[in-house]
């Protein structure tokens, strides 16, 4: 349901519930953090049984029921799964980037991303990882990092998918947990969504193939051999040839209709598989947010599954903000505004795991904020930009930190910085800071602006540079 127009949102309050279905989603909710806290707080050891329904509906003082359905968000999120068996009951999994692959796809998908989107985050990204990459690898990370090249320089034929794995290959050898999740799912994306130009009829796929083996090989090279700077500078010469390239064809929006999307893992219950099909044909449907996709009875016989499986199915969606079940007359399945969250808390649950610190965070955070300063520069010259940049301005005065860390990103119309950012934004709390902590935040930011507005890109950047680079700001001191 790409509406073809930008909708990026800063994730509102929560709404208190209103109805009795909406007071057990939200019970859910919160039972799932719980849980998941206090798995991170026993070690998230992997392949133990954290504890059994029993003992876990005791510790909470919550029915089986409720119980389970934070259970399925946790399963949902690869984090736990449920063992029936002696010893039965809650067994801990290592979370991976695929399930926030599939809900960043949801969300991306109906605020209107598209591959250029993808392509310009990779960019600024991916020759950070490759920088930090040369500075950390280990000899084993040596042999691994040159038998992914071998694999791909002794596949027959040019495959794109192929090529791509070495990008993730590379980030996994960076050091950090935040680099090595975007990289991976940005991959994922390109790979499911973008359309690889057909070759003109000059070219030999040989010729591609060799192309992109130069480039790696040169890539790995720069990082085994210790040059940060030719490793950066190489991978970002590689990734422009990349998009300049798939670009060169009209890409379509992310939109799961009329690509592959995707995966579910081997280990997808029947409730996802109903899910990710509704998903799909929500999507496939046109529908704008409040209009009934169908009715329960009509949908739970379309997808050919029991009434306890399609209502798992329908909770799922309901997680994913992409329709909710309204009861009695004139109900059904109603498509709701695109929200975030779950890609957030995805992302949170994975970044956890991995022990991920806030220096690691804010790292990263600069990285987009600046990457989206670049790209509102390039876009100085649009008439409607210096309206857009006294809005930003008047209303920078009485802005959240984590909404001015949001404004670049805004101003740019990029939903990917923007939902990277409040990804890095929850995991580091800035909301914590009052507005009266922060003024230096607040007169960094709005200098930033004045300069845009003369049209002084280059003060703009030194400024918010400047700022980054300070301490951060600690509450009460």
């Amino acid at each position: 349901m790409s509406t073809g127009t930008r909708q990026t949102q800063i994730p509102a309050a929560p709404v208190p519930p209103r109805t009795e279905g909406e007071r057990k989603r939200k019970l859910a909710a919160v039972l799932a953090q719980r849980l998941e806290a206090d798995i991170a707080a026993a070690g998230w050891r992997v392949g133990e049984v954290f504890a059994s329904e029993e003992n876990l509906c005791s510790r909470y003082d919550v029915s089986r029921g409720a119980l389970r359905e934070a259970i399925r968000l946790l399963e949902h999120r690869g984090v736990v799964r449920t063992r029936r068996s002696s010893p039965g009951g809650l067994v801990v999994q290592a979370p991976d980037a695929h399930p926030l692959a599939r809900a960043m796809a949801v969300y991306l998908e109906f605020v209107g991303a598209n591959v250029a989107d993808l392509l310009r985050a990779r960019v600024l990204l991916e020759p950070a990882a490759a920088r930090l990459a040369s500075e950390r690898l280990t000899e084993d990370g040596i042999n691994h990092l040159r038998a992914s090249l071998r694999r791909e320089q002794e596949a027959e034929g040019f495959d794109s998918t192929g090529h791509e794995r070495l990008h993730i290959v590379l980030a996994d050898h960076c050091g950090s947990a935040v680099l090595t999740l975007f990289v991976d799912v940005l991959v994922q994306l390109t790979i499911n969504y973008a359309q690889v130009p057909t070759l003109p009829i000059d070219r030999k796929l040989q010729d591609l193939k060799s192309e992109s083996d130069h480039a790696h090989k040169a890539i790995v090279d720069a990082i085994v051999s210790g040059d940060h700077v030719l490793a950066q500078h190489r991978s970002v010469r590689h990734l422009r040839a990349v998009n300049a390239w798939l670009l060169s064809v009209q890409q379509r929006p992310i939109d799961r209709g009329s690509s592959s999307p995707a995966p579910l893992p081997p280990t997808a219950k029947l409730a996802e598989t109903v899910a990710h099909r509704l998903m799909t044909d929500i999507v496939t449907s046109g529908m704008q947010a409040g209009q009934i996709f169908g009715s329960e009875s009509e949908l739970q016989a379309r997808s050919g599954v029991s009434r306890a499986v399609f209502r798992e199915a329908v909770r799922l969606l309901e997680h994913h903000h992409i329709a909710r079940m309204r009861r009695g007359p004139y109900g059904g399945l109603v498509i709701t505004e695109p929200d975030p969250a779950a890609s957030i808390e995805a992302a949170g649950t994975y970044l956890r795991y991995r022990g991920t610190s806030t220096d690691e965070v804010r790292q990263v955070r600069d990285i987009l904020e600046l990457g989206a300063l670049a790209a509102v520069t390039e876009r100085l010259h649009e008439p409607e930009m210096h309206e857009r940049l006294e809005a930003a301005a008047e209303f920078c005065g009485g802005a959240t930190a984590d909404e001015r860390a949001v404004i670049f990103a805004r101003l740019a119309d990029d939903p990917i910085l923007e939902l990277f950012t409040h990804i890095l934004l929850a995991a580091e709390g800035l909301d914590a800071v009052p507005v009266a902590d922060d003024r230096d935040g607040q007169d960094a930011h709005a200098s930033v602006l004045s300069a845009l507005l003369n049209g002084d890109s280059a003060l703009a950047r030194h400024r918010l540079g400047r700022h980054l680079r300070r301490p951060p700001t600690v509450q009460g001191v």
